[in-house]
C-alpha cells in the first residue's frame, strides 16, 4: 500500500491573486479543503448558505467571518469555528501581511 504524505504547509501557490482552494479529500459525505488567502474577502454582494456543515481552523495567518445575524468572529493560528449548514455567512478580511492558510472540513449531518 502506497501512503501519499503531503504537508498542508507548505509548499504554497506561487500565484495568490486568487484565493486557492484545493480538494484534500473528497467523498459522498465529507470534503476537506486547504483553503489559502492573502488579503482576499468574500463578494461584498453575497453569502456563502451551503447545504453542508462546515468546520474551519486557521492554520497561519488570521481572518475573520461576518454572520447574517451581525456576528463577527476573528480567528487566529489554531482557533476554529463550527458553522452548521445554512448558516450564511462571509469572509470580511485575510491577514495581508503573510497568507492565510485554513483547513475546512465540510460534512452532512
Amino acid at each position: 500500500m502506497n501512503h501519499v504524505i503531503k504537508n498542508i504547509i507548505s509548499p504554497l501557490p506561487e500565484d495568490l491573486s486568487k484565493e486557492v482552494i484545493e480538494d484534500l479529500v473528497r467523498s459522498s459525505t465529507v470534503r476537506i479543503e486547504r483553503i489559502v488567502s492573502n488579503g482576499h474577502s468574500s463578494p461584498e454582494s453575497g453569502w456563502y448558505d451551503q447545504e453542508d456543515s462546515e468546520w474551519v481552523v486557521v492554520l497561519q495567518g488570521s481572518g475573520a467571518i461576518l454572520f447574517e445575524s451581525g456576528e463577527e468572529v476573528v480567528l487566529n493560528v489554531g482557533d476554529s469555528i463550527n458553522i452548521s449548514a445554512r448558516t450564511k455567512h462571509r469572509v470580511l478580511w485575510t491577514d495581508r501581511q503573510r497568507p492565510t492558510i485554513w483547513l475546512a472540513v465540510f460534512y452532512r449531518e
